[in-house]
């Protein structure tokens, strides 16, 4: 179990029937307070503690009086592991994840059902790539989604990506440290990709300081200016 990627885990059976006395794991929307829904602030309103990656716990500081546990990619097992100790002490406990825990949040959530003593319930919310595919007006069930803000290879990924780009509209998670919206633009070029294909990078969707870069993916792979880690790549089919 400890070698097996945490999103097999959290992927590996439906959610049971019966869940009593679950922990949640909350999706907190795309970056704005304003996104989150109404289940989810009972939910925070009612939890003792929190844990989550401290981005997104600041999204959700302003509205939860709870004992926050923030954690980050090197420390989340121990973080984890004392949520879980709290939680086994008889606090309610909820995960935060940004977006929709079921778009790009599969190995946190495998790692929170590792943690704890007791059902994990998925409570879904907005994510960036609905926001995106929005604002480029791309029907989803003419898009394909990947993301690659994960750890592991990406080949698979990207394998899709090739596939389906100029036949499909392409949604994608960047991955901030290797595989940003220029690294996937040229991948695809250099795959045989269509550079006059439209691509749109949104960033930081939501927030008061929200930017769409409007291009084409042959000019997308000569951007050498830093995207916000916090943004979605849409390449528009032909």
């Amino acid at each position: 179990m400890t070698g097996e990627d945490p999103a097999s885990t959290a992927a590996s059976a439906p959610e049971p029937a019966d869940a009593r006395s679950p922990v949640h794991a909350l999706g907190v929307g795309p970056g704005s307070p304003e996104y989150l829904t109404g289940r989810t602030r009972d939910l925070l309103d009612a939890a003792d503690i929190v844990v989550g990656f401290s981005t997104v716990i600041d999204v959700v500081r302003p509205v939860t009086d709870a004992t926050l546990l923030e954690c980050s990619y090197d420390d989340q097992e121990d973080t984890l592991a004392a949520f879980a100790d709290r939680v086994s002490a008889g606090g309610t406990g909820v995960a935060v994840l940004m977006g929709d825990p079921s778009v790009s949040g599969y190995q946190f959530l495998g790692r929170i059902e590792r943690a704890v003593d007791r059902p994990v319930r998925v409570v879904p919310g907005v994510s960036s790539i609905q926001v995106a595919a929005a604002r480029a007006r791309t029907p989803l069930e003419s898009t394909t989604f990947v993301t690659l803000h994960r750890r592991g290879p990406p080949d698979a990924a990207l394998d899709r990506l090739v596939r389906d780009v100029g036949d499909r509209h392409l949604l994608v998670l960047p991955r901030p440290y290797d595989l940003m919206p220029p690294d996937v633009a040229t991948h695809l070029l250099d795959a045989g990709a269509d550079p006059g294909l439209s691509a749109l990078v949104g960033e930081r969707l939501t927030l008061a300081d929200e930017r769409i870069t409007r291009t084409t993916l042959g000019d997308l792979a000569t951007v050498e200016a830093a995207f916000s880690d916090l943004s979605v790549l849409v390449v528009r089919r032909g």
